[in-house]
């Protein structure tokens, strides 16, 4: 009995020492873990570079990686420096050609409001001074119902001279003036001035710009403050030249001398050939001879209607004037003769300022003009485009020829025809005598 009693306790204590060492053990290992973190936050700790150069020592390429990064290193700085330079040069144009282009559509908002005023005098004086000429003219006509030298008489002379007087003085003023003509200035003027805004916003969207750019723009803009005056007094323009001229509303401080060739051995380059340029100089000529020439005359004739018809509006306002004067005088013979003079040069007075102001001429004349001034800008374009000998500094001449295209209202087809015209008269005829521009 003492022999089992021996064992159990034996094998009781085997196994509680067993369990017990094990327990031992968890314990052990549960109060050691935490020793394992720090060496785990020492590793994390390890710098990048040298876990890099670790491996590249292991690799063998350590002095390549250090030569590498050395240089980049160095590089950095000089880099961000002249990138921040650009920067601030191409931001600091982008403000003045943002302010340029805001003058310019502060401008074209003057110009339209202005036109629209201007345009308003003309209806309202013609209005105006039609009224008054037909009311003096049919006063005269009374006075010859009006019996003796009496009070009504009287009233409806002095009245008619009155009027006549008024007449005269204010077609004078509208007459020098030519509100017509000053509106379609200012219509001009606000479309030109809106059409350098879009080209200063295109510039801003495609492409750099640079100081050449705002310069140019700002060019423009005190160009067509000049050709487009707004105040009246001191600053209008002649509107009875002695000499017609086209239009100018472009800077003219770069002149050429002529169309020579560039340079000759870098024809292809940049949309650019012998051939395209040939064809641009026979457009050149087919403007001068056709187009400008043809505007020109036609600003002539205009200029000639209107000036006979402003000189006779206040002639016969006058003679109506001195007519009336003479209705009711001592001389019985005298008296039908001034009645007639007083009735109907008043109503050729109002017809003829009807067909001056009312058909108006002097809008003619300057659009005429100003028609004109765009084929010379047109030639002076091509020009300055040929004269320029480096062709990469050229506008790309397949754009240049399009937008010439469109500018004369002509497709690609249509227009190396008309240049093919003037190479070879025989063989196209009459093709030669057409105008360049389909537009006007």
């Amino acid at each position: 009995m003492a022999a089992p009693a021996l064992q159990a306790s034996s094998f009781s204590r085997s196994s509680c020492s067993s369990s017990s060492c094990h327990l031992g053990r968890e314990i052990g290992a549960t109060l050691q873990a935490p020793k394992l973190r720090p060496s785990r936050l020492t590793l994390s700790r390890l710098p990048a570079r040298d876990l890099v150069e670790e491996l590249n020592l292991r690799s063998g390429h350590n002095n390549t990686t250090t030569t590498t990064t050395t240089t980049i290193t160095e590089s950095k700085p000089t880099d961000i420096t002249r990138d921040f330079d650009v920067l601030k040069s191409n931001s600091k144009v982008v403000a003045e050609l943002y302010a340029v282009m805001e003058a310019a559509a502060d401008r074209a908002e003057m110009h339209t409001n202005i036109g629209e005023q201007r345009d308003y005098w003309n209806h309202l004086l013609l209005t105006s001074i039609n009224a008054i000429t037909l009311t003096a003219a049919t006063m005269v006509g009374l006075t010859a119902t009006t019996c003796g030298t009496g009070a009504p008489l009287l009233a409806l002379k002095l009245s008619s001279i009155l009027l006549y007087s008024a007449a005269t003085g204010m077609l004078v003023v509208m007459n020098k003036i030519q509100p017509s003509q000053l509106a379609e200035e200012q219509r001009n003027a606000a479309r030109l001035f809106k059409q350098l805004q879009r080209e200063i916003q295109t510039t801003l969207a495609i492409g750099t710009p640079t100081e050449r750019d705002v310069k140019d723009a700002m060019d423009k803009v005190l160009a067509l403050d000049r050709a487009y005056p707004l105040p009246l007094l001191g600053a209008m323009l002649d509107k009875f030249p002695a000499t017609v001229e086209p239009a100018v509303w472009w800077p003219q401080q770069q002149q050429q001398k002529g169309l020579g060739g560039g340079n000759r051995e870098r024809k292809g380059s940049n949309g650019w050939s012998a051939k395209l340029e040939e064809e641009m100089r026979q457009i050149v000529g087919v403007l001068k001879r056709k187009d400008t020439e043809e505007y020109v005359r036609l600003s002539k004739l205009a200029l000639k209607v209107n000036k006979t018809l402003a000189i006779s509006g206040p002639l016969l306002t006058g003679l109506a004037a001195v007519g009336s004067a003479l209705v009711g005088s001592a001389s019985q013979d005298q008296v039908p003769w001034a009645i007639f003079l007083g009735v109907t040069a008043g109503a050729l007075a109002a017809l003829v300022n009807t067909m001056e102001h009312g058909g108006q001429i002097g809008m003619v004349f300057e659009m005429y003009r100003s028609n004109a001034g765009f084929f010379r800008l047109m030639e002076e374009s091509i020009g300055s485009t040929l004269k320029e000998r480096d062709v990469e500094k050229r506008e790309n001449g397949e754009l240049f020829e399009m937008k010439l295209a469109l500018k004369l209202g002509r497709s690609l087809t249509e227009l190396r025809y008309l240049t093919a015209s003037s190479f070879s008269p025989k063989r196209y005829g009459d093709a030669t005598e057409e105008f360049a521009s389909k537009l006007f």
